[in-house]
């Protein structure tokens, strides 16, 4: 089964910096998908199942801390990794994170090297 790794961000620059870190696990067969808003993150998510999600917080039509929230506790998914990814920084922020089910909270400016190797402990390689 192919795992996958969805990335949302609807910063252009961002996407393209997070797929040039994790190319290396197309190489492993791991597919890597992409998504400009939490709606459109959301359709993905309940299509492809991915092993792992890189979401961003501040977005249009849905932020990310509501579509982990609905991930998390009503769609139950609750073996999809997420990591929240974001600009936001204050505790604060960092607890909303935690409370709606993310599994892990990173700030960017964030290491290419730091998110590949988090990615490759929670695919399991």
């Amino acid at each position: 089964m192919t795992q996958k790794i969805l990335i949302v961000d609807d910063e252009p620059n961002i996407l393209i910096l997070m797929e040039q870190a994790l190319e290396a696990l197309e190489d492993e067969g791991v597919e890597l998908l992409t998504a400009r808003n939490g709606e459109e993150a959301l359709e993905t998510i309940k299509t492809e199942k991915p092993n792992l999600v890189f979401l961003d917080v501040m977005m249009p039509k849905m932020n990310g801390l509501q579509v982990c929230h609905i991930v998390k506790h009503e769609l139950q998914l609750t073996d999809i990794y997420i990591v929240i990814l974001t600009a936001k920084g204050q505790e604060f922020d960092k607890q909303k994170g935690i409370e709606v089910g993310a599994d892990l909270y990173l700030t960017k400016p964030f290491r290419p090297k730091e998110v590949l190797e988090k990615s490759m402990q929670v695919l399991g390689f």
